[in-house]
């Protein structure tokens, strides 16, 4: 009984995150759809709100310098030149471990959220342009994230039950993470009939989209507990700020793109090629 929370509790920001859902949404549509430097662009928009949020969260002083870090590594990588993404990585690990003058407790924080936030931005756009249908691969995999990320709210919310990991992330049930990886495996199975290919494959990314989804959630919630803050900001009403919305996506961005990249057959069986 002391898990129970009742319903207009449980539902209460629900306008809020639809409405800011109805708005990122499409925007994030059409980036993905479009690709190239529009694609860039948003990256390094969000990756820089990203940073600053860590600076926020992690109490760095110079956040600004932070942000611009990531946003021009970001905005770099249209450009096909590998010489010039090691130097700007190179660039921002540096600045982010010079431009703080506390502890190196502190400095590494600030050089690891730069990695974080870069790394996850990064993994989206490879997930889009990398040597398979990117379009199809990235919007597959976001609308996966998607659901996960609606099934666990509405499952979680409406059943309750036991914590997931009460220290780390108190809102989150046993309920909510299995609604989530069931839906997402009958997603797989949709997505297995449109592509018209392995279904036992479909269902099993699909199911794994969502662990690792949920995956990225508990770390950025670990992280803010680290952090003592509740949310990364508060610029996204309902969601909390950017890296509270993007955090599944984000790891998925990279595991996926990693996955993607070391199996190369692996996009063919599924289709997407």
């Amino acid at each position: 009984m002391g898990d129970w929370t009742p319903p207009e509790s449980r539902f209460s920001q629900l306008g809020l995150r639809l409405l800011t859902a109805a708005l990122l949404i499409p925007a994030g549509l059409f980036v993905v759809w479009s690709g190239g430097w529009w694609l860039a662009a948003a990256c390094a928009l969000f990756g820089g709100i990203m940073a600053w949020e860590w600076a926020g969260m992690s109490g760095h002083p110079r956040g600004w310098l932070l942000s611009f870090a990531a946003a021009l590594f970001c905005l770099s990588l249209p450009m096909d030149l590998t010489w010039l993404h090691v130097f700007l990585g190179c660039f921002g690990l540096a600045l982010s471990f010079a431009s703080n003058a506390g502890s190196l407790r502190i400095r590494s924080a600030a050089m690891l959220g730069w990695f974080y936030v870069t790394a996850m931005a990064a993994g989206l756009w490879f997930l889009r342009e990398g040597p398979w249908d990117g379009r199809t691969v990235a919007l597959y995999f976001m609308s996966f994230v998607w659901a996960s990320d609606a099934a666990a709210y509405f499952v979680g919310r409406g059943l309750g039950g036991p914590r997931l990991l009460p220290q780390e992330s108190p809102n989150k049930t046993w309920s909510g993470a299995t609604g989530a990886l069931l839906f997402t495996a009958v997603c797989g199975i949709a997505a297995a009939d449109l592509q018209n290919s392995s279904l036992i494959l479909w269902v099993l990314l699909g199911a794994s989209l969502s662990f690792t989804a949920q995956l990225g959630d508990l770390l950025e919630s670990g992280l803010k507990r680290r952090f003592k803050v509740k949310d990364s900001s508060n610029l996204l009403p309902g969601h909390g700020g950017v890296l509270d919305r993007v955090d599944g996506l984000g790891a998925v961005g990279i595991v996926g793109s990693l996955l993607l990249w070391s199996f190369p057959s692996l996009s063919t069986a599924l289709g997407l090629y």
